[in-house]
């Protein structure tokens, strides 16, 4: 089975308030949505939006079909995790919303010491041309509850492996509110122990890399992926993507700059190209 690659960008678009000021949503939208064009991704996965953000994405990014819940109890309340995914492409064949909390399927439920409900959009997206497919799982980690983001990540990788159908490839994305080495890191990308493989003995669990490390070259852009929106915040690495039966052929972070100079958003998209199906 062949196809060709697939690239998949993931983007903290920073949610609408007004204490933001001259890069309030009204004064970054559409750089936020020229970005997401111009890097032309087959799936995307955001963070943050709110519901009128999600909507003016979903008009001024064409071509891609939409899937996901708001993480409060009452739809369209605070922030989505949507995931995009290009229509002429892929077939939706199943979605979903799970919660990051000890009851994942208890809507606005809040995990541990988390500030705020969090959750996982995930989608199984058959590419008609390959006729392989891949699951997709966004999410953004609490960003103050440090149990929080571990639990998080544990309940992230265990419901992955449970969703995941056969050994199809498996792609988890977002923003982790941690850096590559921290404990939610490494209960992702780590079979030494905190993973629930690794409890199992290591068999028949989600054995999930992070594509930065696995790409065959030298990631592209800056160590980090935050910004104050005028300038690179250093050390801050926290968005990642996550990858199990994909091979990577290429990494970067984003670090586009529009205007005067000035970042669309206060996190830089991370875009990877994965060869999922040969």
């Amino acid at each position: 089975m062949n196809g060709e690659a697939v690239r998949v960008l993931t983007y903290n678009v920073r949610r609408d308030t007004a204490r933001d000021g001259e890069f309030d949503w009204a004064g970054r939208r559409d750089a936020v949505a020229g970005t997401i064009r111009f890097h032309r991704p087959d799936v995307v996965g955001l963070q943050e939006p709110l519901a009128h953000q999600y909507a003016d994405l979903r008009e001024t990014v064409p071509g891609f079909e939409w899937v996901g819940d708001s993480r409060e109890a009452e739809e369209g309340d605070g922030e989505f995790c949507p995931v995009g995914y290009r229509g002429d492409r892929f077939d939706r064949l199943d979605s979903g919303t799970f919660w990051l909390s000890p009851t994942p399927d208890d809507p606005g439920s809040v995990g541990w010491d988390a500030a705020y409900p969090r959750i996982a959009t995930w989608v199984r997206l058959r590419d008609r041309a390959a006729g392989g497919t891949v699951l997709y799982c966004n999410t953004h980690l609490d960003h103050e509850g440090a149990r929080a983001r571990v639990e998080g990540a544990r309940v992230l990788r265990e419901r992955a492996s449970e969703i995941r159908e056969d050994d199809e490839p498996v792609v988890v994305g977002g923003d982790f509110n941690c850096v590559a080495g921290d404990e939610p890191y490494r209960a992702l990308a780590d079979d030494s122990g905190d993973a629930p493989e690794a409890k199992r003995g290591g068999q028949g669990g989600l054995r999930l890399v992070d594509a930065r490390e696995a790409s065959p070259y030298p990631a592209h852009g800056p160590d980090t992926t935050r910004t104050d929106f005028e300038s690179l915040l250093p050390d801050r690495g926290i968005d990642h993507v996550f990858v199990a039966g994909a091979a990577v052929e290429g990494y970067g972070v984003a670090a586009d700059a529009v205007g005067d100079g000035w970042f669309p958003s206060d996190h830089l998209p991370v875009v990877v190209d994965l060869d999922l199906w040969t």
